[in-house]
């Protein structure tokens, strides 16, 4: 099976990221037996953010087998994220 991962880039002084958190959250419930979730401070972990080009907060990666396959700035639905993991997953 594939592995999947979906990174959460925030700040913990970004609005738009609180509002984007419990949708995050409500994924992993969902999905945690089939995606690995991170959540990565760009405070805390800039090479991180760095390395992944991380312009703007909220920004959410979805990597398959270590590569992007879905790359979102700004807050993002939980339908659209749903939509792209079962994408990934049949994929």
């Amino acid at each position: 099976m594939a592995k999947l991962i979906l990174m959460d880039f925030y700040a913990d002084w970004c609005g738009p990221c609180k509002m984007q958190t419990p949708i995050f959250e409500d994924l992993e419930k969902d999905f945690s037996d089939k995606v690995e979730f991170k959540k990565i401070n760009v405070d805390k972990e800039g090479d991180r953010a760095v390395e992944k080009n991380i312009m703007v907060v909220p920004t959410i990666i979805l990597e398959k087998d270590g590569v992007e396959v879905s790359k979102w700035m700004g807050v993002t639905s939980k339908e659209e994220l749903i939509k792209a993991i079962n994408h990934a997953l049949k994929g």
